[in-house]
């Protein structure tokens, strides 16, 4: 064992440490938002001028088949992504792309 201490819980147990709302209770609106301001993982705070500028921009539709790949190119794409599939169509898209423009010429 790598010297990690594991701690099992069932559905009935209780937390071994309980959240201290007292300090909580005592923020105030300023102070939370400085607090959100400085955390890193936060969500942004997001303004009108953000909502007013924003453009929804649909993806493309997706078009479900079967294709019969040789095993070794479906295990290359599945061990260097999750997105495998997502990782297929932008190679084929590229490939496409490619002999459109050379169609053109």
């Amino acid at each position: 064992m790598n010297g990690e201490r594991t701690v099992r819980r069932s559905l009935g147990s209780t937390p071994t440490r309980k959240a201290d709302w007292s300090r909580f209770d005592e923020l105030t609106d300023a102070d939370v938002e400085v607090a959100i301001r400085s955390d890193p993982d936060a969500a942004p705070v997001l303004d009108q001028q953000w909502f007013d500028a924003a453009e929804i921009i649909e993806p493309s539709s997706k078009a479900a088949i079967s294709i019969r790949l040789d095993k070794d190119v479906l295990d290359f794409f599945r061990t260097n992504s999750e997105r495998y599939q997502t990782k297929i169509n932008a190679v084929l898209r590229s490939y496409m792309q490619h002999e459109l423009r050379k169609a053109r010429k």
